[in-house]
């Protein structure tokens, strides 16, 4: 029989997203295995994160004060900005090291089946945003997939009204894909999107 301790860490980090019960088991073994502190110092992180952790003021993304270091670089370029879904995409899009930029996270895409419209998104703020701004332009950079397609959409025919070049990413083939095996859709896209060599 397995002590109420473990059971209870192995059903809180099974909770966790993509982890199941037997990768739950494995990190709960692991940390008892460990030396203690680095369970004390696992405890600590988590509470920090907690305690210290918070949206940026301005574009959403995750700081520890009232505004981000990607809001406060002063060597980001203010007339681009990128409107991104989530944090993760936020951070897929640094690491390519490409967008030199500023970022707006809306934190989530329009799905009326599941209840989320524009008002539980970051859309007001970014109007606000833009509001005597330096912006120039808008890169949506929301998922290829009906809601990232519809509040590309809703966002497109919101910003264009007010004079700003509003674009979206690329979309088609993958680097390294053969095109026998791409669905219509993405060869749709590929046509579409093509460029002068």
């Amino acid at each position: 029989m397995t002590p109420d301790p473990l059971n209870r860490l192995v059903a809180q980090l099974a909770k966790l997203p993509g982890i199941g019960e037997k990768t739950a088991q494995r990190l709960a073994f692991h940390i008892l295995r460990a030396p203690p502190d680095f369970a004390q110092e696992l405890a600590h992180a988590l509470h920090e994160v907690k305690e210290k952790v918070r949206l940026c003021d301005r574009c959403f993304s995750l700081t520890e004060h009232a505004l981000c270091g990607l809001c406060t670089d002063p060597k980001r370029e203010d007339r681009a900005l990128c409107v991104v879904e989530g944090l993760a995409d936020l951070m897929a899009l640094e690491r390519t090291r490409e967008f030199k930029g500023r970022y707006h996270v809306l934190h989530g895409v329009l799905s009326p089946l599941d209840g989320v419209g524009p008002d539980q998104l970051r859309i007001k703020e970014l109007l606000t945003r833009l509001q005597d701004s330096v912006v120039d332009e808008v890169i949506v950079a929301t998922n290829p997939d009906v809601e990232g397609e519809a509040t590309a959409l809703y966002l497109m025919r919101l910003l264009k009204p007010l004079g700003l070049k509003v674009t979206r990413l690329a979309q088609g083939l993958p680097m390294g894909g053969d095109l026998e095996y791409a669905d219509p859709a993405t060869l749709s896209r590929a046509l579409t999107g093509r460029r002068e060599l």
